[in-house]
């Protein structure tokens, strides 16, 4: 693998695949704002987006630290990776951000009330799955090899 190509070429930072259709989401509830959840459900919907969240940014922040503790990149689309890191929340998924930003997309729409982010969300879980996760893998397949194969089939892709 050259110098110049040492990264996974991602275009698109993939926090953006969620923030997108979240807030497109955001802005229909704003001109259709029919969409709330019912005000007997309310308190316990709160409580489940804040779990939620809180799970999300949990997982997400112990992958970064996982990374960092290793010192390797948070960023492979951009970045050169120095090493297979299987430590941590790696060793249960392969991509704990993408599921951490998953729950946080689940979980804030729940406890604001409101529903229209979730007719987005399979788009936002789709475009992770097809246009950034193969990439990543055929980058760390491709500069990794066998050790990165071997991770592969102990390790789930999501869950």
């Amino acid at each position: 693998m050259s110098k110049s190509r040492d990264h996974a070429g991602v275009v698109v930072p993939p926090p953006l695949f969620y923030l997108v259709p979240f807030l497109i989401g955001v802005l229909l509830h704003r001109i259709a704002p029919s969409d709330r959840i019912p005000d007997a459900i309310a308190p316990p919907a709160r409580v489940l987006g804040a779990a939620l969240v809180l799970s999300g940014v949990s997982l997400g922040a112990g992958a970064i630290l996982t990374f960092r503790r290793h010192r390797t990149t948070i960023l492979p689309a951009h970045r050169p990776t120095t090493i297979i890191v299987s430590g941590g929340p790696y060793r249960f998924t392969r991509n704990p951000m993408y599921i951490g930003l998953a729950l946080l997309y689940l979980g804030i729409p729940l406890f604001a009330g409101i529903t229209w982010p979730y007719a987005l969300l399979p788009l936002a879980i789709l475009a992770i799955d097809r246009l950034v996760i193969p990439r990543e893998e055929r980058y760390l397949e491709g500069k990794f090899g066998e050790e990165y194969r071997r991770y592969k089939t102990l390790v789930r892709r999501w869950l």
